[in-house]
C-alpha cells in the first residue's frame, strides 16, 4: 500500500513543480545570473511542509529554500536536517542562514517579508486565511496545502484572497493531490467524457484511524502553554485542524466536485462520527 508521504512525493510534486517550472509571471530578477533563481520560503516545517520544501527544490535546479518559519524552533531545524542530509542533490539549494529561521506567532510574516518569491503554506489549517492573506497581500505566489480553513468566516476570507491573487496575476496553488495523480486524472476525464453517461448523484466515503492521536495529560511538557499543547496536538482541535472531517475527508469533497464537473451543488448533505 502506499503511505500518503509517498503518494505526495510523486503526485503533489507535479503540483508545486508545474508551479514553480511555468512561466507565471515571476517578479523580475535585476541580473542575468539571478533570473532565473526562485526564491522560496516555508511556513510551517511539518511532515507535509518539509515534503512541500523537497518537491519544490526538486521541481528546479535554479529553485533554492532562503528562509523557513514555525511556531517550534525545533520543527523548522528539524526540517532543514531532513533536507540538508538527504542523498538527494537538493541539499545543495537549501540555504537558509541562522537568521532566517524564524520562530513563533509571527514567523509567517517574516517569512513573507524576507525577500522570496514563493511561499509555501503547510500551517495546521486553522492559520491559512490569515498567512493566505499576507502572502497575497504581498504579492507573493504561493502554495497552499489543504484544506483551506477550518470554519464559514475562514473559508469566506479565503474567497477573497483567491480573487486578489487573481486580479494580481499571482500563481495561487492547492494541495489537492488527488488532481495530479495520473491514474486519477484518466480516470475523471473518462467519467466526464460521458463513459458511464450523465453523473447524478456521487457518494463518497473515507475510512480512517486517528491521524495524529491525542497523548495523555501527563505526557505534557511542564511549563507548556495551553496554546502550545494544542498547537503539538492540532489534528485533536477543532480551531486548528477543523476536525478529522475537514482536514482529511476534504479530499473526497474535491472528488465529488471533480465528478460534478466542479459545478457546486445546490444542496449537501453529509454525515460524519
Amino acid at each position: 500500500m502506499t503511505s500518503r508521504r509517498d503518494f505526495l512525493k510523486t503526485s503533489s510534486a507535479a503540483a508545486v513543480g508545474g508551479m514553480l517550472a511555468a512561466n507565471l509571471g515571476f517578479p523580475r530578477k535585476t541580473s542575468p545570473a539571478a533570473a532565473n533563481t526562485l526564491k522560496v520560503g516555508l511556513v510551517g516545517c511539518g511532515g507535509c511542509g518539509s515534503s512541500a520544501a523537497s518537491q519544490a527544490l526538486n521541481a528546479d535546479k535554479n529553485v533554492i529554500l532562503t528562509t523557513v518559519g514555525d511556531i517550534f524552533e525545533s520543527q523548522g531545524q528539524g526540517c532543514l536536517a531532513g533536507l540538508k542530509g538527504s542523498d538527494d542533490p537538493i541539499k545543495d539549494r537549501v540555504k537558509v542562514d541562522p537568521d532566517h529561521i524564524f520562530v513563533g506567532l509571527k514567523a509567517y510574516q517574516k517569512v513573507i517579508d524576507s525577500g522570496v518569491d514563493v511561499v509555501l503554506l503547510a500551517t495546521p489549517p486553522g492559520f491559512r486565511p490569515q498567512h493566505l492573506q499576507a502572502a497575497v497581500a504581498a504579492g507573493k505566489h504561493i502554495f497552499a496545502e489543504t484544506p483551506m480553513a477550518t470554519d464559514a468566516p475562514g473559508v469566506r476570507s479565503v474567497i477573497e484572497s483567491v480573487a486578489a491573487a487573481k486580479k494580481k496575476n499571482l500563481a495561487l496553488l492547492a494541495g489537492f493531490c488527488w488532481r495530479y495523480d495520473y491514474g486519477r486524472r484518466e480516470f475523471y476525464k473518462r467519467i466526464l467524457d460521458g463513459v458511464i453517461g450523465d453523473v447524478r448523484a456521487v457518494y463518497a466515503t473515507y475510512l480512517t484511524g486517528p491521524v495524529k492521536p491525542m497523548p495523555p495529560a501527563s505526557s505534557r511538557p511542564a511549563g507548556m502553554s495551553d496554546v502550545e499543547w494544542q498547537l503539538s496536538n492540532w489534528y485533536n482541535f477543532t480551531w486548528l485542524s477543523g476536525d478529522g472531517l475537514v482536514e482529511q475527508a476534504c479530499h473526497s469533497v474535491d472528488k465529488i466536485s471533480w465528478a460534478m464537473k466542479d459545478v457546486p451543488p445546490l444542496k449537501a448533505v453529509a454525515t460524519g462520527g
